[in-house]
């Protein structure tokens, strides 16, 4: 080998070296690189895993305190309906009560609405023909602890169903049956809640 075949051979040699670190280094920096992006991959994805997990957790929260509050509506809604209907149902019973039960329920209500003077009570029509022979005696038996409470049958008729109208000259009280419920309305749906859904 000539002394330019060895330096050229060296040359080689030492470019070959060189090259051989220079890929070394290249390699072990991409490795550097392709670690710290995997880090950083793991964790921007345990970043995202623990979003979405707590985006999950408040979309079931949500939809936990929405149903709950569509539930207490239904509830609410149905106890309401619950509490109309019973109170509809005795406020019809009530008309449909047989005579004697009626005129009872008719009199004690005359006790408590009866004015200390003179006056006319008047009647539906179907309740006309359902009073007794004697009601006039009846009604004056019921305020006989009243001395100035005085009622006579009023020969006209009012459009009611159930109950009746305590007319003083110019003043006319409605002791109608569907009167005295709406004006007992909310006292009447404690009672029936408190019926129906007492603990």
């Amino acid at each position: 080998m000539t002394g330019l075949e060895k330096i050229l051979k060296a040359i080689n040699d030492e470019a070959q070296l060189v090259a051989d670190k220079i890929l070394e280094e290249a390699n072990r920096q991409a490795q550097e690189i392709l670690a710290a992006a995997k880090s950083e991959a793991e964790k921007k994805e345990a970043q995202i895993a623990e979003k979405a997990e707590l985006d999950v957790r408040d979309i079931m929260n949500r939809s936990e305190s929405a149903a709950a509050l569509q539930e207490r509506k239904i509830l609410l809604e149905t106890k309401q309906q619950l509490i109309s209907s019973t109170i509809a149902k005795a406020r019809s019973s009530l008309a449909e009560l047989p005579a004697l039960e009626y005129i009872e329920i008719i009199l004690s209500m005359v006790k408590k609405y009866a004015h200390d003077s003179a006056g006319q009570i008047q009647f539906s029509a179907a309740d006309i023909r359902r009073l007794p022979a004697d009601f006039n005696e009846l009604l004056k038996n019921a305020l006989s602890n009243r001395p100035l409470a005085e009622l006579t049958v009023s020969e006209k008729t009012a459009n009611l169903d159930g109950g009746f109208l305590l007319i003083y000259g110019d003043i006319e009280e409605n002791c109608s049956f569907d009167a005295l419920f709406s004006a007992e309305k909310d006292t009447l749906q404690d009672k029936v809640y408190s019926l129906l859904f007492a603990d």
